[in-house]
């Protein structure tokens, strides 16, 4: 019976630590959390603008070497259709 009521204290001071780490962590995240800000009107839109760039520049650059590459893939093997030698 000794073994079984150390074990019990045990696992409820475990089952304590972990509550407290929880509770714990909960406030560290709501203390980060009051620390953000959010972005102004013109911030928001500087941002939307340069997301905006980067993934139009991306589409283009991606767009470009897709068609180089399936043109040198084409030069290299050819055009996919079988050429016969005769008429």
């Amino acid at each position: 019976m000794a073994k079984s009521a150390t074990a019990e204290t045990v696992s409820e001071s475990a089952e304590d630590k972990t509550r407290r780490s929880l509770f714990q962590y909960i406030r560290e995240v709501i203390t980060e959390l009051k620390k953000v800000t959010t972005p102004t009107r013109k911030e928001l839109i500087g941002y939307f603008f340069g997301v905006l760039f980067f993934v139009v520049f991306m589409l283009l650059l991606i767009s470009g070497l897709d068609w180089v590459f399936g043109q040198g893939a084409f030069w290299v093997f050819g055009n996919g259709t079988i050429q016969t030698g005769g008429s």
